[in-house]
């Protein structure tokens, strides 16, 4: 049996230079986005036992393998919209968290009336989408029940229905996912790529909203525990590829499925490290790709700062990091400055094809 190939796409274009190149097959374009790739790195084997070799796009694309040719298709493609949204560009996720005990803010916005006031206000600060959860799902943290959160979610969910905002609920529960559909949420975000809940695949599907597959290593309670990879990299993007295999088979079309890496979910410094350098890869499943790293322990880890809401800096420099990957979406707590930075990102990177300051 022939080895798995992985593509990594590298040497990347921006600006007009990606699709100078695309047009002289001397480059692809990540997605149908802004950003090209010269080179790629053919990754052969086994997690923990695979080959690596860079080797030209246009040596690739000459290729008779069918497994490279299928990767570079899947790599290419522009991704469909996302509940309306184009992914031709960035887009960013605001969270907002309806809980007392999230690590990010420590319960600010628990309340309806706080939740719903914040999320118009990421909105107004030029927020794509809103991403509503009611059960924090911090390293340590215990379940919360349906009822409670439920209680939790779906008044927000209610009174930004009128805002004109893409609305997304973060549950791992199949009733959530239910009956915020119902209630007028626009994507299902799971960060267990809908494996928590037996029923959540049929729920999801029932639905017909777009989902967010999150790899995640083990339970919130439990899933900092001394995580181990024999190739993180490799390991996750497998651990993804099966998921969007089972939500296609129970139904739900890949053009509506977003995958999200899971930084700082059963991973160590060194883990997030490994997956923000190699985001690229993750274009190879041919779906929407979404990062979630705003103010995760990883970034206290390494700049030493302890307070979650004063690591935005290096949040920005993240999700920065993955634009230039062609990730085409970003989950942050700070819109107003994320917005800010992709502006100028853009104007740098792709002139031309910049977007409204607020869109």
């Amino acid at each position: 049996m022939a080895d798995k190939i992985y593509l990594r796409p590298a040497g990347f274009l921006y600006g007009r230079a990606a699709p100078e190149a695309a047009s002289g097959g001397k480059a692809g374009v990540i997605a149908g986005g802004g950003v090209g790739f010269a080179m790629a790195q053919v990754i052969e084997g086994a997690p923990g036992d695979a080959r690596r070799e860079l080797r030209s796009f246009s040596e690739l694309f000459a290729s008779r393998d069918p497994a490279i040719a299928g990767l570079l298709k899947a790599i290419t493609a522009p991704r469909a919209p996302l509940a309306g949204l184009s992914l031709d560009r960035p887009r960013i996720m605001g969270v907002v968290n309806v809980t007392p005990d999230s690590f990010s803010d420590g319960g600010l916005h628990a309340t309806a009336d706080a939740a719903i006031a914040h999320a118009r206000q990421l909105a107004a600060d030029g927020a794509d989408i809103l991403d509503i959860g009611g059960e924090s799902t911090r390293p340590g943290s215990a379940a919360v029940g349906a009822e409670e959160e439920a209680a939790r979610v779906l008044p927000v969910i209610e009174g930004l229905k009128e805002a004109g905002a893409v609305i997304s609920v973060d549950t791992r529960k199949s009733a959530i996912m239910t009956q915020a559909a119902q209630g007028g949420a626009h994507i299902i975000n799971d960060v267990s790529a809908l494996t928590q809940d037996g029923q959540s695949l049929q729920a999801a599907a029932a639905s017909g909203l777009p989902v967010i597959l999150m790899h995640a290593r083990g339970d919130p309670e439990t899933m900092q525990d001394d995580p181990a990879y024999g190739d993180v990299l490799l390991e996750v993007y497998d651990y993804l590829s099966r998921r969007i295999a089972a939500c296609e088979r129970a139904g739900i079309e890949r053009a509506k499925i977003i995958a999200d890496p899971g930084i700082g979910f059963g991973k160590t410094v060194e883990h997030n490290l490994a997956l923000l350098a190699g985001l690229s890869l993750f274009h190879g499943l041919g779906v929407g790709l979404l990062l979630g790293a705003s103010r995760k322990r990883f970034i206290g880890a390494l700049t030493g700062e302890a307070e979650a809401r004063r690591r935005e800096p290096g949040s920005l420099a993240a999700a920065l990091g993955a634009l230039g990957q062609g990730v085409q979406i970003a989950r942050v707590h700070d819109v107003a400055a994320a917005r800010q930075a992709f502006t100028i990102w853009n104007a740098i990177h792709s002139p031309g094809r910049r977007a409204p300051s607020h869109a």
